[in-house]
């Protein structure tokens, strides 16, 4: 019985997730006619190096717009020392979730996400934010993919969130570098060195840019 009721503490600790995430499930799942925008919207962000900001500091993050000029986000290259079956002992399918959980971000914190190759995630409680990886979102998502396919994702302890405008106005501030999403980088097998790598693509990016400008025939 001991096992039975730590059973249902994890479950409920899933559980978590449905109501923190209820209302991006509203907007999101709720403009499934927009998935392709949302998957053209879908961006990496590389925080600069003046954002000294605890949680996002040297981050690495994919975010995808949701309904109402939102945008949502998991940070990508924070790995824990936790593992999923430490955090739900009595719960068998999470012992074969071989990667640790990730740090995704300081907020809805009680919350499990994850992340997922291929459209298993897409539908309700669930979001294809790029062709080849879809967002869960919801409870019975999550656990569905740890139940069927569990390395297959990536799972996120806690989120961001943008309210409505915000994300651009930081972009505009240089908060951050902007990259087009790859889900091979979401799943890199080395997310601790990532943001320098991601960091000097971004420089050299816009170093490009600059070039190419500078070389641009002035217009009278």
């Amino acid at each position: 019985m001991a096992s039975q009721s730590a059973f249902r503490k994890a479950r409920g600790l899933l559980s978590a997730i449905a109501i923190t995430a209820a209302m991006l499930v509203a907007t999101a799942t709720g403009a499934q006619s927009n998935s392709g925008d949302r998957e053209a919207g879908t961006v990496l962000l590389v925080a600069a190096p003046n954002l000294v900001d605890a949680p996002y500091y040297h981050t690495v993050i994919i975010a995808t717009p949701v309904d109402g000029d939102r945008h949502l986000g998991l940070i990508v290259n924070r790995p824990t020392r936790r593992t999923l079956a430490s955090l739900f002992p009595d719960h068998s399918p999470s012992k074969a979730v071989v990667e640790p959980v990730f740090f995704g971000g300081p907020m809805s914190r009680s919350a499990v996400f994850a992340l997922a190759k291929g459209p298993a995630a897409a539908g309700t409680g669930g979001l294809r934010i790029m062709q080849d990886l879809s967002l869960a979102i919801n409870v019975n998502v999550v656990d569905k993919l740890i139940e069927e396919s569990p390395n297959d994702a990536r799972y996120y302890v806690g989120n961001v969130v943008w309210r409505p405008g915000e994300l651009y106005q930081e972009i505009r501030r240089g908060v951050w570098h902007v990259l087009n999403a790859d889900p091979g980088v979401v799943f890199t097998k080395d997310p601790e060195h990532l943001w320098e790598e991601l960091s000097k693509m971004a420089r050299g990016t816009m170093a490009d840019a600059h070039q190419l400008l500078q070389s641009l025939p002035q217009l009278h």
